[in-house]
C-alpha cells in the first residue's frame, strides 16, 4: 500500500456549550457546519493544494440530526464555496467519528482510490444537545422505546446510553481511587493552561469572529473550558454527576463543547512532488468493540490492534493522546497498556480542552502530530472511547 501523510491540520477553538444557558457559549450564534465551512478553505490553502485536486471529503459528527444533518456530507462543501465536483461522506461513529474519517481517507489513499482527501469533524452541543434525537425536554421520547425492546435486554442499554454510568462501571473494575482521578483532572487543566499560555494551541486554531448573544462580536481563538486555576480541593468538592453515591463528577469528565476540526491527507508521493513537508505519516489504524456498558475500555483493544498492525509495542510510542471523555478512560489505558503517564496527554486532555464529540478524533491526531514535532518524538498514538462500546486508534510517525 502507498504511504499516507497528514499534510495539514486546523481547528476552531472549542467553546463551552451550555444547552440551558446558550448565551454563555461563545459560538451560540453559529451552527457546527458554519464553523467547519470557515476551516475548510483555510486548511486546503495551508496544505498547499488546490480545491480541484481533492478526491473526497469525509465529515464526522456524532449527532447528525436537525441542523447538523449534513446532506451526505455535502453541505459543508457548499457553505465553504468549494467545487461541487468534490464527493462527500457523512460518518457517525459517535465520539470516534472524525477519527473514523481519517481511517477512511487513509484507506482510500493507501489503496490508490484517491490521492488527496479532506477530512472534517463538527459538533455543537449547545444548539444540538447530546441525546437530541432521543430526549425531548427531559422526557423520554418515543424513539427511546427502541432500547426497551426485550431484544436489547442483555446489553443493558439504559446504562450504555448514559456515558457517565459507563464511566462509573469502568472505574469499579479498576483499582484506582477517586483521588487518583481528581489529581489527573487537575493535571489536565494545569497542563492545558500552560500550553495555552505558551501559545502552543495557536498553531492549530483558526481565530473565528463570532457574534455573541448580545450582538457584540468576539474573536474566538482560545478554548473556553480550560481553567488554569483548578485545584485539587475544588475538584474534590464536586458532587457525583451521574448517580447517587457515585464517583464521577463534572471535574473529571469532559465538558460539553462546540467546535470543528479539519485535516488534509495525501499520498507521500504527492507530498514529495508538491514540495510539502508533512506533519506526520499515518502508520496504522485500529478499531474495536467492547461491552457497551464499559465503553471507556474501548481504546485499549483498538490501540492493541493498531500496534500489532504497525509491528510496534506500546513502549515504542513516544507520546499518547487519549481522549479524556472521562479521566478514568485515560487512567485505564495507562494501566492496561503499561504506559508512562508522563507521555500521556502532555498538553492537557479533553477534561480541560474539551470534547465536541464528532470533531475530537481529528483534534487528538492533529495535536499529537504537533507534539511529536515540538518534542522530537517519533511515534505517537491517538485513541478514543466511543459511545455504544467501541474504541478507535491511530498511530502516526514524525519523520523530521
Amino acid at each position: 500500500m502507498r504511504e499516507v501523510v497528514i499534510a495539514g491540520y486546523l481547528r476552531t477553538a472549542q467553546s463551552r456549550s451550555r444547552p440551558n444557558d446558550p448565551a454563555r457559549d461563545w459560538f451560540c450564534q453559529m451552527r457546527a457546519d458554519e464553523l467547519l465551512a470557515r476551516l475548510l478553505p483555510e486548511v486546503i490553502e495551508r496544505s498547499g493544494v488546490q480545491p480541484e485536486e481533492i478526491d473526497d471529503f469525509v465529515v464526522g459528527c456524532a449527532t447528525g440530526v436537525s441542523e447538523q444533518w449534513a446532506y451526505g456530507g455535502r453541505s459543508p462543501i457548499f457553505l465553504a464555496n468549494l467545487p461541487d465536483t468534490i464527493p462527500a461522506k457523512f460518518i457517525d461513529q459517535q465520539c470516534g467519528s472524525a477519527m473514523a474519517g481519517i481511517h477512511i481517507g487513509f484507506m482510500e489513499i493507501a489503496q490508490e482510490f484517491a490521492d488527496i482527501v479532506l477530512i472534517g469533524g463538527m459538533e455543537h452541543m449547545t444548539r444540538v444537545p447530546m441525546g437530541a434525537p432521543l430526549i425531548d425536554r427531559g422526557a423520554i421520547n418515543p424513539n427511546m422505546t427502541l432500547f426497551l425492546d426485550p431484544k436489547y435486554q442483555q446489553w443493558d442499554m439504559m446504562t450504555s446510553m448514559n456515558m457517565g454510568l459507563t464511566a462509573e462501571k469502568l472505574f469499579d473494575g479498576t483499582d484506582y481511587t477517586k483521588e487518583d482521578m481528581d489529581k489527573w483532572g487537575v493535571r489536565s487543566h494545569q497542563r492545558a493552561a500552560r500550553a495555552q499560555e505558551a501559545g502552543f494551541f495557536d498553531g492549530e486554531i483558526l481565530p473565528i469572529e463570532a457574534e455573541q448573544a448580545d450582538g457584540s462580536v468576539k474573536v474566538v481563538d482560545t478554548d473556553q473550558a480550560i481553567r488554569g486555576d483548578t485545584t485539587l480541593e475544588s475538584i474534590a468538592s464536586l458532587k457525583p454527576a451521574f448517580k447517587k453515591n457515585g464517583v464521577i463528577t463534572a471535574g473529571i469528565s469532559s465538558p460539553l463543547n462546540a467546535g470543528a476540526t479539519s485535516m488534509v491527507l495525501m499520498s507521500k508521493e504527492t507530498a514529495k512532488r508538491k514540495g510539502i513537508k508533512p506533519l506526520a505519516t499515518i502508520r496504522s489504524i485500529g478499531f474495536a468493540g467492547v461491552d457497551p456498558t464499559i465503553m471507556g475500555h474501548g481504546p485499549v483493544p483498538a490501540s492493541q490492534k493498531a500496534l500489532e498492525k504497525a509491528g510496534l509495542d506500546a513502549s515504542n510510542i513516544d507520546f499518547w493522546e487519549i481522549n479524556e471523555a472521562f479521566v478514568i478512560v485515560a487512567l485505564n489505558c495507562i494501566k492496561q497498556l503499561g504506559l508512562d503517564p508522563e507521555r500521556v496527554n502532555v498538553m492537557g486532555g479533553g477534561t480541560a480542552i474539551g470534547h465536541p464529540l464528532g470533531a475530537t478524533g481529528i483534534r487528538l491526531t492533529g495535536t499529537l502530530a504537533r507534539i511529536l514535532q515540538a518534542k522530537g518524538g517519533r511515534y505517537g498514538c491517538a485513541n478514543a472511547c466511543v459511545g455504544g462500546g467501541q474504541g478507535v486508534a491511530t498511530i502516526i510517525e514524525y519523520e523530521g
